[in-house]
């Protein structure tokens, strides 16, 4: 995994800390064990996986609050940049 998306999975991991929802909380954990994922195996996200990644995270800043909105969106911007990076099939 790249240090982008493992910058992005610390401040996913931080967000959900300081949900005060569940489901917003469960979609934070479900993007944070694919981040996980990418760093175990041996594959690399493609444009549209990062897309329906950043899709998640996209909705849950909007369901989110406070602290957690803000990780949520440090956590977008630093995809964002790291989908910059990937090569377009």
């Amino acid at each position: 995994m790249t240090e982008q998306l493992q910058r992005a999975r610390d401040d996913l991991e931080e967000a959900a800390k300081s949900a005060d929802s569940d489901d917003v909380r469960e979609d934070i954990h479900e993007t944070t064990d694919a981040f996980a994922d990418y760093a175990m195996g041996d594959t690399t996200p493609d444009h549209a996986i990062l897309d329906e990644r950043l899709n998640t995270l996209r909705q849950v800043r909007e369901r989110a609050d406070g602290d957690t909105a803000d990780k949520v969106e440090s956590a977008i911007e630093t995809v964002e940049d790291y989908r910059e990076t990937v090569d377009q099939a």
